[in-house]
């Protein structure tokens, strides 16, 4: 459920503060698909700490990476409340990162989420080993 999505969103934002506070950088990959939930997160985190990063992928493309078939099942109405299918999906409006899947390769969007980690650090916008 919606409820649901929030609570276990919220979890893991916590979580990864209680890391921040440590000093320490997370990556985080969960869906997230609310954008009130996303704006939830990176408040609790704090604007410059988080990388908000928008793994997109076309409905198509998710459903041939299905290893379990889940996109299958929930079309049958087999599995509730699923992202893209049953339950919406708000993208970003204005994510840090866009992890385009239908045109980069793994290593390539790795290679970018740590080129945007790094250009953080020599910002100063995030503050590993120094906590909170």
């Amino acid at each position: 459920s919606r409820s649901d999505r929030q609570e276990n969103i919220r979890r893991v934002g916590e979580v990864a503060a209680l890391f921040r506070d440590a000093g320490l950088i997370s990556l985080v990959a969960f869906i997230t698909p609310y954008r009130k939930m996303r704006k939830m997160v990176r408040t609790m985190i704090g604007p410059d700490d988080l990388i908000e990063v928008y793994v997109k992928a076309e409905i198509a493309a998710c459903i041939g990476r299905d290893p379990k078939l889940l996109y299958k099942k929930a079309k049958k109405g087999q599995v509730k409340e699923f992202t893209g299918i049953s339950a919406p999906y708000e993208e970003p409006k204005n994510p840090d990162l866009v992890l385009d899947t239908d045109k980069n390769t793994i290593r390539g969007s790795a290679d970018l989420v740590i080129n945007a980690v790094l250009k953080h650090l020599k910002r100063g916008n995030i503050r590993a080993g120094a906590g909170k």
